[in-house]
């Protein structure tokens, strides 16, 4: 899995690198890193489809509990089929969709990027580690959406994606960090075959779920996917409706069976959450006039469909659940491959500007319908078979709510099913010279082949069930226990199952002849979720403004009074908790020490009171030579001597400085008025000097110093033990300090060679502006 990983990178850096040189080809290398994936699939890791988990694992940050955990098991294994297996389609459709134009390399990294960091969410055992994959799946995809950043359209919707993903991320991690502390530890598997218990861990399992649902586009967070058609076709096929949309999915089909059964508000939930969507998404399609566009709110009804499934928890479901992620990214890809090739051969995709495809595009046009025949579940396809497995352990389950909400979902699934065909492929009797398509080239075979194929696959799975039947079964069983017990097949009998299906496209198909344009005005009404995701945007920026013209106002006293009331708050919080004087509490070991000490605090307040620049920079000189008295006083006079130098070098820098500046310091006043200023003043002195006591109270280990008088001769060879630490044992720091001492010393000697221009400079000067004005 790592090598697979790696070989993603090196992948990614070669496009990049190449991609002037190869033009279009250079899709072509990039399909290397998907293949590579699918080889190792069905090579090396093909026990993992057998049963067997394939585990690897390399330590990294143990101290926080992320280390490379890797494994690999039959649900990984369908989603590494479809990350690789369409993955290389899509850049072989890339090769031929793309045209000679500028950043195909750049594109191709990213594109790269995303299946790698896709492969990793899949693969991923360690929680964090799974997060880190999981972000860098939102990162490539907003750079994908955003590719054509000269369109607004692209802009626009890489960040809104973004935005939205990334707040169910940043969710999402807080529910990692909850679920694992409770459980005591990172690992999926572990997490999973032993689930904690807790009203923690239900607060952590919500926030999962948040970002679960970000990232498939479940309601209300359904609307960032039609925003992110601006995106290339190649993203929308393989992004958009096969791998990224089901990472959310696939984290649910993981935690479900471990916890739709002790949650008691999950399965409610999940059920819920994934019929609103379903429906949502299948009435949003009947009203688009954009071929992509009615894909991308299927593709989000699709998903409510899929969430049901893997979120009950129930073998019969998450067994159908399985089968269905693989279906929907077959079909779906193929058909947003097919309105790629439409826009790419007629340049557009609004199906009111569409006549005649069907007839200058035959082969395309019967990829198209035998793709969304299998999206509408028509036997003998592979949609078909899905949705009866489905169907059928709704039915056996009895949740008829569930069932209810799939069957109108899947109504509305084949109504826009057919308005895809209709408005795409479809002639429309009218001499209108607006219209186009009747002429459009049909696309090469080599441009074909992609989609092409995977109708053969929905097709072939249909008819022969055996195909994807261990597949699917090693998926869910690696799920959950006894789901793989479940196999597919084309025919279930005279059932419920076969009725529902039935009445499901007997149904679209009457929905599709007669719009319902009542109820259509009616929820035309009712808030858009994007009208409110741009009402919430704009608020937290008109917010961020107020905000900032308060805490930025450009005031120097502000800005340091928020610094330092921050320093005063922190500390003080903690040491109200835990403040204790020290059993023997020593201001003083002598009067000398005492005296110098009100000296000290003498000349600091002096500095703050007195009105000349000299007088307060004479009171600050004699506070830093004092605190070299009390230096003296301890016994240390090699600090003392530094600290004299110091202050008599500061000095000199301050005279050479005041002869620029006035006298006087300038009355500045202060919107919170002179008693603030005081009383923060006393706030950080009285913070400081009883941080200082309860620090030094409260040291636990022991002082360094025994180590220094023990090491010092021997392995400094020197008996002044600060000339030893400063030389030997700390000679990084100490020469960090030389360092900067020679930097002032360079400022020092710059300052002093500055002077003031004398007065017959200033007249030469004068009398150079008067010739020249």
């Amino acid at each position: 899995m790592i090598v697979v990983l790696l070989i993603h990178v090196v992948v990614a850096a070669l496009v990049m690198v190449l991609g002037r040189r190869l033009g279009n080809r250079v899709m072509l290398v990039g399909s290397l890193a998907p293949l590579a994936g699918l080889v190792w699939l069905l090579g090396p890791a093909r026990d993992a489809i057998g049963g067997d988990p394939i585990t690897e694992s390399v330590r990294w940050m143990p101290a926080i509990g992320m280390d490379l955990d890797f494994r690999l098991d039959g649900l990984g294994a369908l989603m590494t089929l479809l990350i690789g297996g369409i993955g290389f389609l899509v850049f072989v459709y890339a090769w031929r969709y793309f045209g000679e134009q500028e950043g195909l390399g750049r594109f191709a990294a990213f594109l790269v990027g995303f299946a790698g960091a896709m492969f990793g969410v899949v693969v991923a055992d360690n929680l964090l580690l799974l997060f880190v994959f999981w972000e860098l799946t939102s990162i490539t995809s907003y750079l994908l959406i955003g590719f054509d950043d000269d369109s607004a359209a692209a802009r626009s919707g890489a960040l809104q994606a973004l935005l939205v993903t990334g707040l169910g991320g940043l969710a999402m991690m807080g529910g990692i960090v909850l679920v694992a502390q409770a459980a005591g530890t990172y690992s999926l598997a572990a997490i999973v075959a032993s689930p904690p218990e807790g009203g923690v861990v239900g607060a952590g399992l919500g926030l999962i779920l948040l970002g679960a649902f970000t990232k498939s586009a479940q309601f209300p967070f359904h609307f960032w996917l039609p925003g992110a058609m601006a995106a290339p076709t190649p993203v929308s096929a393989y992004l958009h409706s096969a791998t990224m949309v089901k990472a959310g999915i696939y984290l649910v089909a993981r935690l479900a069976p471990a916890f739709a059964a002790v949650i008691g508000w999950w399965r409610p939930t999940l059920i819920t959450v994934g019929v609103v969507t379903m429906l949502v998404g299948g009435w949003r399609a009947l009203a688009q006039d954009d071929l992509k566009l009615i894909l991308a709110q299927g593709t989000v009804s699709q998903l409510g469909f899929i969430m049901l499934l893997v979120g009950m928890g129930v073998p019969e479901a998450t067994f159908a659940g399985a089968a269905m992620i693989l279906a929907h990214g077959i079909f779906k890809a193929a058909l947003f491959m097919t309105a790629g090739i439409v826009d790419h051969q007629a340049h557009t995709r609004d199906i009111r500007r569409l006549s005649g495809v069907g007839r200058a595009m035959p082969a395309l046009a019967g990829v198209a319908i035998v793709a969304a025949a299998s999206m509408a579940g028509l036997p003998p396809l592979l949609g078909f078979v899905t949705k009866e497995a489905a169907l059928e352990g709704l039915v056996h389950h009895g949740n008829w709510w569930a069932t209810g909400g799939v069957v109108l979902g899947s109504v509305l699934t084949a109504a826009y099913g057919l308005r895809y065909l209709a408005g795409g492929f479809g002639t429309v009797p009218t001499d209108s010279q607006n219209l186009v398509g009747a002429d459009a080239p049909p696309p090469s075979l080599s441009f074909l082949a992609a989609p092409l194929l995977l109708v053969l696959l929905t097709v072939a799975g249909g008819l022969a069930t055996g195909l994807f039947d261990g597949l699917v079964g090693a998926a869910a069983e690696s799920s959950m226990a006894g789901a793989g017990a479940e196999h597919l097949a084309l025919w279930h009998g005279l059932g419920t199952p076969l009725l529902l299906s039935a009445i499901a496209l007997g149904g679209g198909f009457w929905i599709w002849r007669r719009p319902i344009v009542r109820l259509r005005r009616i929820t035309e009404r009712l808030p858009e979720a994007s009208r409110v995701y741009g009402d919430t945007v704009a608020g937290l920026n008109d917010f961020a403004d107020r905000v900032t013209s308060v805490v930025q106002s450009g005031s120097l006293p502000i800005y340091l009074g928020v610094i330092v009331t921050t320093a005063i708050l922190g500390p003080s919080i903690v040491m109200a908790g835990e403040w204790a004087l020290p059993e023997r509490l020593i201001l003083a070991e002598s009067p000398l020490q005492a005296v110098t000490a009100a000296l000290v605090i003498t000349a600091a307040i002096g500095t703050a009171l007195v009105k000349r620049r000299l007088g307060a920079v004479l009171f600050l000189g004699a506070v830093g030579y004092g605190v070299a008295v009390l230096f003296v006083i301890q016994g240390a006079p090699d600090l003392a001597l530094t600290q004299l130098l110091i202050e008599t070098l500061t000095l000199a820098l301050f005279v050479l400085l005041l002869r620029h500046l006035p006298a006087r310091f300038e009355g500045v006043g202060w919107r919170l008025g002179r008693f603030s200023r005081i009383a923060v003043a006393v706030g950080v002195g009285l913070s400081a000097g009883f941080f200082s006591l309860w620090a030094a109270g409260g040291r636990v280990a022991t002082p360094l110093t025994g180590e220094f008088l023990t090491r010092a001769e021997p392995e400094g060879g020197g008996r002044n033990i600060v000339n030893v630490i400063l030389t030997d044992f700390r000679a990084f720091d100490t020469l960090g300090e030389i360092t900067v001492l020679t930097v002032a010393a360079l400022g020092a000697i710059m300052l002093i060679r500055t002077r003031r221009p004398r007065d017959d400079d200033a007249e030469s000067a004068r009398s150079v502006e008067e010739m020249d004005s």
